[in-house]
Parts: structure tokens; C-alpha cells; sequence
């Protein structure tokens, strides 16, 4: 099945998600000075009753956010994906440790950003902030992905980090299929009994482009969209693992600690089998176009398929 027409970046439809909650004054919306960037800017633009611009001060910001949390809000506080690190300390002690709902969206992650530079190319915050006993972690594949999932935040009980990216992509999703989305749910967009690709964020139509090459050369891939790295959806990952027996994980972040690291995390204690992780090796990004980095970082559909072939074979 191909991917649906059209394309979206996924800090649009967390943008769109703000606005389908226009109309509960529950909802609160926070800024660190970057709302234009990470489009909390149009629910501003509609309720600037519930928006608090806090400038340049991410650490302030998630203590704000906390704050009203236990004050009977819903906050949602959003920064590029780098800058929320700044504030990691204040994530942990005010808001994961006493398990306070506070839902945090870090926009421009990846080295998919591109000629921001190293500096500015999060590739750490999945394991950042999957290390936080009760943190929820996302990250969606496209507009309509990050919309279905940021609405569902609305009612999550505990505190949650959504990673997502400036850049547009081909749509994985329809309107309706991305309405079928849970948290903790992977979704199988394709099934093949031969190797499955685990791809999350703007690697999932890298995934796509290499099991239409896979499929090719006779080599039959399933491919799921595994949006919520923590918790993982252990289920999907123990019944592929005997309709395959051979994974590869694909993310545009660091392959320590990310989506690669929690599916071998389970896989080696659970369900053996062999694995290889498509992302950021243990090195910094750099300036450079989007596409041109992934290639440059082995990051491409074509490194998915060599990473598929060579899975297979160690069966």
C-alpha cells in the first residue's frame, strides 16, 4: 500500500491539535519565545486568554506549566526540541517525579532540520527523556499523525514529551486512518514475513521507499509506524519477532539511546532476534541540506536495504 497523497510537517498538525481545543478552558498553551516555530502561535492568535509567553526561559516554562497542571489545567508547552533540554532538571523534579500531565513538544528535532547545524540538530531528547519514570515519548511521522496524537494527550493521565520536525513529508496517514491512532500502539502500515522495519518520525517513508526496493527483489517487509517509543508496544514487537524473526530500526535521531535502543532493550530479554539500527552513530550532525544529511549519515532508503539483507542473513 502506498503512502497517502499530499504532505505535512508534524509541528503543523501539532499546531492544528491546539486549535480542535479552542473550546475547553482547561486547556492552557505555553511559549518560550518560539510559538511562530512550533505553531502554538495559532491557538495564540484565537485564545491569547490561555496562552502564557514566558520569552527565553525554558526552565521557567515547564515549572509555569506544572504549576497550572496542579491547578486543574492541561498545559501543553512547546520549544525546539535542543532548547527543551535546557530545562531537563525542572521536567524531571516538577514534573515526572510527582507524575504531573503536563505535555511537552519539542519542534525541530532530528538532523532532518538541516543547515541549522549541529548545535541546533537535537538527536538526543527520545533517550533524554525516555530515561523519566512516567514520561510518555512521541514521535510522529506527519501532520495528520501529530494532530490524531496531540489531541489524544488531552485526557493522558501523566506527562508526556512529543517530538516534532520542521520539514514536510509525504503523508503516511489519511484523516482516517490517523484517527485510529493510540498511544503505545505501533501501527503496521504493511506486512511481509521475510524482516521488519520499526521506523518512527521522518524515517517511516524511508522505510516505505526501501520495502517497495525489498519487495522488488523478492524480499517481503513489514513496516510499522512506531510513533510512541516509551511505552513501547512490546505486544506488536513479540508477535513480529516470530512472523519475521529479523528487525531493523530506523530513526532520524541517535542510535544510543532512541527507538533502536528500546526495541533491543525488549527484544534481548523477551524474544531473540537479530537487529539493525538505521540513525545518528555516535557523532554530532551537521550544516547541510535535509536529504544531504541523511545520506551522509547512512540514513537513506538505501541503507535501510542493505540493513535489511544483511538482518535476514543472520537469521
Amino acid at each position: 500500500m502506498s503512502a497517502p497523497s499530499g504532505g505535512g510537517a508534524s509541528r503543523d498538525g501539532y499546531g492544528a491539535a491546539l486549535l480542535e481545543m479552542l473550546d475547553d478552558d482547561d486547556v492552557v498553551v505555553l511559549e518560550a519565545d518560539l510559538g511562530k516555530s512550533t505553531k502554538s502561535c495559532l491557538f495564540r492568535a484565537e485564545k491569547p486568554s490561555h496562552t502564557v509567553s514566558l520569552g527565553i526561559a525554558e526552565q521557567n516554562m515547564m515549572l509555569v506549566a506544572a504549576g497550572m497542571a496542579t491547578s486543574g489545567y492541561v498545559p501543553f508547552a512547546s520549544t525546539f526540541a535542543i532548547f527543551s533540554e535546557r530545562g531537563f532538571e525542572q521536567v524531571r523534579n516538577g514534573i515526572a517525579r510527582p507524575n504531573i500531565p503536563v505535555h511537552l513538544c519539542g519542534s525541530h528535532g532530528g538532523i532532518h532540520t538541516g543547515t541549522d547545524g549541529s548545535s541546533a540538530q537535537s538527536i538526543e531528547d527520545l533517550a533524554i527523556y525516555r530515561t523519566l519514570p512516567n514520561m510518555t515519548v512521541l514521535h510522529p511521522c506527519d501532520d495528520l499523525s501529530a494532530k490524531a496524537l496531540t489531541m489524544a494527550l488531552r485526557n493522558h493521565p501523566g506527562p508526556s514529551y512529543m517530538r516534532t520536525a520542521r520539514n514536510k513529508v509525504a503523508r503516511a496517514y489519511s484523516d482516517e486512518s490517523a484517527e485510529q491512532l493510540q498511544i503505545g500502539k505501533g501501527h503496521v502500515h504493511r506486512e511481509g514475513q521475510d524482516v521488519a522495519i520499526i521506523a518512527c518520525g521522518v524515517l517511516l517513508n524511508e522505510a516505505f521507499e526501501a520495502a517497495d526496493v525489498l519487495l522488488e527483489q523478492g524480499i517481503h517487509a513489514t513496516v510499522v509506524d512506531m510513533h510512541t517509543i516509551k511505552p513501547l508496544d512490546t505486544e506488536l514487537l513479540s508477535k513480529l519477532s516470530q512472523q519475521c524473526g529479523a528487525f531493523v530500526t530506523a530513526e532520524d535521531h541517535s542510535v544510543i539511546g532512541g527507538l533502536g535502543s528500546a526495541v533491543a532493550e525488549y527484544v534481548v530479554s523477551n524474544c531473540v532476534v537479530p537487529i539493525e539500527m538505521i540513525g545518528v552513530k555516535d557523532r554530532f550532525g551537521e550544516s547541510g541540506g535535509s536529504d544531504e544529511l541523511l545520506q551522509l549519515l547512512g540514513m537513506k532508503s538505501g541503507n535501510i536495504v542493505d540493513a535489511a539483507k544483511q538482518v535476514i542473513a543472520r537469521k
